[in-house]
């Protein structure tokens, strides 16, 4: 299966992309849809286009989004809404349902600590990836969006056949 992670953004959209097959993970790309100044709209549509083109290009799978929270400045979180919007908006033009998961629980699973920092978050990328080259701290979050929804979805399937196998006894 490959999954392809998006961290919401503005500014820089990450995205980083994974093949997840039998428990076992391996790197395949990724990298930030950045946009310049400008209007809301043309940065939303650079984002939207270049988000498309990634998945023109790798095909994948599944898609896993970041969930937003909310935070102290309402104008920068309705922005971040607005681009997580696209975010969302690609993966089903592609058919794709997309996960989505709070930044507490993809820290959780990916370092083991729900209030993680970026470096730690970066670190352990690195490790369960070996030899990845991030493309910055947004294509990171993107991969760890993307490992979390692996194991997430890997032990949703494990539960699922353990409760059939189960059932059918």
């Amino acid at each position: 299966m490959r999954i392809i992670g998006i961290d919401p953004g503005l500014n820089s959209m990450g995205w980083g992309i994974i093949d997840w097959q039998s428990g076992r993970m391996r790197h395949v790309a990724n990298g930030a849809c950045t946009t310049g100044a400008g209007a809301l709209s043309d940065r939303l549509l650079a984002l939207h286009d270049q988000l498309t083109d990634i998945f023109k290009q790798f095909s994948p799978d599944a898609a896993a989004v970041e969930q937003t929270f909310v935070n102290k400045d309402g104008a920068g979180t309705l922005k971040l809404g607005q681009a997580r919007g696209i975010a969302l908006l690609v993966p089903a033009q592609a058919g794709l349902s997309v996960g989505e998961y709070a930044p507490n629980r993809i820290k959780k699973t990916v370092v083991g600590v729900g209030h993680a920092a970026k470096q730690q978050v970066a670190h352990m990328v690195k490790l369960q990836l070996p030899g990845v080259d991030l493309a910055g701290p947004d294509a990171a979050d993107a991969l760890a969006i993307a490992i979390c929804h692996a194991f997430h979805t890997g032990a949703a399937r494990r539960l699922d056949r353990a409760t059939r196998s189960k059932v059918s006894v």
